[in-house]
């Protein structure tokens, strides 16, 4: 049914003044509330669930397969290896060639996510570090690979690094510390984890598997 221009004209100043309620209904209803003030740095910052922070690596069980790195749209993942690696089933380590470097330049990193859906082992995640500084651009480069030497998945920032800190920042690094964020076969035996995280960074020798053994007819 094709109506008037008049009709036409009043229905769209209708649908645009109704349109302007709803958005002023939003905006007046946050006018009006009580505003909370979090006190940081005394006070740790609200992060959401999917707040992506900077990344948390588990170098053992990188297989360095260049994946995170493709997917990332403005190239700012290194990787380095000196030969194949692949996942033992057993222990869910990866064994094989030496990861040499894995590294992220954060004056260049989105933060997009873009680089952890493809990982097919699930060694790398957004983190919750909120924030990080240097004096230099090579300080934003992240060298993650000497962090596992250390027993270190995440970067600490500078002033993270102070003798005195506040409560909510010593838990942050206790979690760190005790590998909260990862979940797999080693979960509670952080020993092991840090021995794993090491023997990353040296070549090791893949497991054959063994065949099985044939059955002799009577």
């Amino acid at each position: 049914m094709k109506h008037s221009p008049a009709y036409e004209y009043y229905r769209n100043v209708i649908q645009a003044i109704r349109t302007i309620l709803i958005g002023m209904r939003i905006s007046l209803k946050y006018c009006f509330s009580k505003t909370v003030t979090l006190q940081y740095p005394d006070v740790g910052p609200a992060l959401q669930p999917r707040y992506r922070g900077f990344h948390f690596f588990e170098i053992e069980k990188c297989i360095t397969c260049d994946a995170c790195a493709k997917a990332c749209p403005v190239d700012c993942i290194y990787i380095e290896k000196s030969g194949p690696r692949k996942i033992d089933k057993e222990s869910g380590v990866a064994l094989g060639g030496a990861v040499i470097r894995y590294a992220i330049d954060y004056s260049k990193c989105m933060f997009c996510a873009l680089c952890i859906p493809p990982c097919p082992t699930d060694c790398i995640h957004m983190g919750k570090v909120h924030d990080m500084s240097g004096y230099t651009r090579e300080d934003m480069i992240v060298e993650f690979t000497e962090l596992a030497s250390e027993g270190l998945q995440t970067p600490q920032p500078l002033w993270m690094q102070k003798r005195e800190l506040p409560e909510w920042v010593n838990r942050s690094k206790e979690e760190w510390l005790e590998f909260e964020y990862s979940d797999d076969k080693m979960t509670g035996d952080n020993a092991k984890r840090r021995a794993a995280m090491v023997t990353a960074l040296t070549e090791t020798e893949i497991p054959k598997k063994k065949k099985p053994a044939l059955k002799k007819d009577a």
